[in-house]
């Protein structure tokens, strides 16, 4: 049987040399006029790819791009991304023309020592996504060895990230899916304390299984983002046009209270930004919670919040943040979210372990500034937040688990 807390076999745990080695990356880069719009994804995999070259492994890539829903789109294919790869690497990086099938298997075969292929985008078929055994066996065909560097998709039981690994003897993790699982396992099963969880973020349906495992974990559990809103009518305070999920009040209730019996230190906002519309230009004002307009939407934490939220994260030595505090993408309303990134910017300073759950967060600590004054910045929102759930990851389930 499989657990969570196991350890997975490592890529520097593999003899290499010689061996065909194939590693699911996570290549899915925004593209612009036909080249690589932002290559942060594909640095992010380069450690991985070089020890293993280095190795005189022969190494191939593979990926998904967009989604092209089993259907071969040109303006999806991974070729931009190959040339990437050639010049960050500083060696050519061949491009195979599918990602199964005889033309593939063929140019695997003859693969040098050191050598770099990368596979067209794997959703250009639908036996991906549907994690069929023949195509998993398919991609399995082409290597000795499996390597999965791909957090952002670990989540996803798909062919390349766990339907393939079941065909190999070892199935190791690279890298970046070390270093991922290192900053929130640890933070979330050992973390260093005081500990802190900051959740924000539209819903608060995305995140409820998430607050219910931090709840007895995390020393205290900051709360902000529109998400908010239903805590405040839970409390039956007004929330005037806020996006309120009439359907989650029920479970807001039992975890306030459940907060409350236990002695946990579940905040709420104070304060917060309302306006007129939601609307960049809209009229703006500060209020306290509890007085929120009936004709108006609150869309981000006010001054008060974000100074209480900060002594808190000063006082922290372990800080996760997922979700914003407002509506970031709106500068008007972006004030409480880039406050609490430059919290956590703070908190890094004073030897504290600040991670950011990716997804919104990691545009959030961008815009600030302040994404290399963090500990960690998770390269998979989807998949931080199944992990955060307390899930197994079926593409880390899949890897090799291995004795400590």
């Amino acid at each position: 049987m499989v657990s969570s807390s196991a350890r997975r076999l490592s890529v520097r745990d593999l003899n290499a040399s010689g061996k065909r080695v194939l590693v699911r990356c996570d290549l899915n880069v925004p593209l612009a006029h036909g080249a690589v719009a932002d290559g942060t994804r594909i640095r992010a995999s380069l450690p991985t790819i070089r020890h293993l070259t280095e190795a005189g492994a022969r190494v191939i890539l593979m990926s998904h791009l967009g989604r092209p829903k089993g259907r071969v789109v040109p303006d999806l294919s991974l070729a931009p991304v190959a040339g990437e790869l050639s010049r960050e690497l500083g060696m050519p990086v061949a491009m195979a023309p599918d990602c199964v099938g005889p033309e593939v298997m063929r140019l695997a075969a003859e693969l040098g020592d050191g050598e770099v292929l990368l596979l067209e985008n794997l959703r250009f078929h639908a036996e991906e996504t549907a994690n069929e055994e023949s195509f998993a066996k398919g991609l399995a065909a082409l290597a000795d060895l499996f390597v999965s560097d791909a957090f952002g998709t670990a989540h996803r039981a798909h062919a390349s990230t766990a339907g393939a690994a079941a065909h190999f003897e070892q199935a190791a993790a690279g890298f970046l899916l070390e270093k991922e699982l290192a900053f929130l396992g640890g933070a979330v099963t050992d973390p260093e304390r005081p500990c802190v969880a900051i959740l924000g973020g539209a819903k608060i349906s995305g995140k409820m299984d998430v607050l219910e495992n931090l709840l007895d974990r995390m020393d205290s559990i900051l709360i902000g983002g529109a998400m908010a809103g239903t805590f405040f009518r839970a409390l039956g305070l007004e929330t005037g046009n806020s996006l309120v999920e009439e359907d989650r009040i029920g479970l807001a209730k039992g975890l306030l209270a459940r907060a409350s019996e236990n002695g946990r230190d579940l905040r709420l906002p104070v304060d917060g930004v309302v306006a007129s519309a939601f609307d960049a230009d809209a009229d703006a004002s500060v209020v306290p919670v509890g007085e929120i307009p009936v004709d108006r939407w609150m869309l981000d934490v006010g001054p008060e919040t974000v100074a209480e939220y900060r002594k808190v994260i000063l006082g922290a030595r372990t800080v996760l943040w997922n979700g914003p505090m407002g509506v970031f993408e709106m500068d008007r309303f972006a004030e409480g979210t880039l406050g609490i990134a430059r919290a956590m910017a703070e908190a890094t300073d004073l030897g504290a372990t600040t991670i950011i759950g990716g997804g919104d967060s990691a545009a959030a600590i961008a815009k600030a500034a302040c994404a290399d004054r963090v500990s960690h910045v998770s390269t998979g929102g989807g998949a931080s937040l199944e992990f955060l759930e307390g899930k197994l990851l079926p593409g880390v389930a899949a890897l090799t688990e291995v004795n400590s």
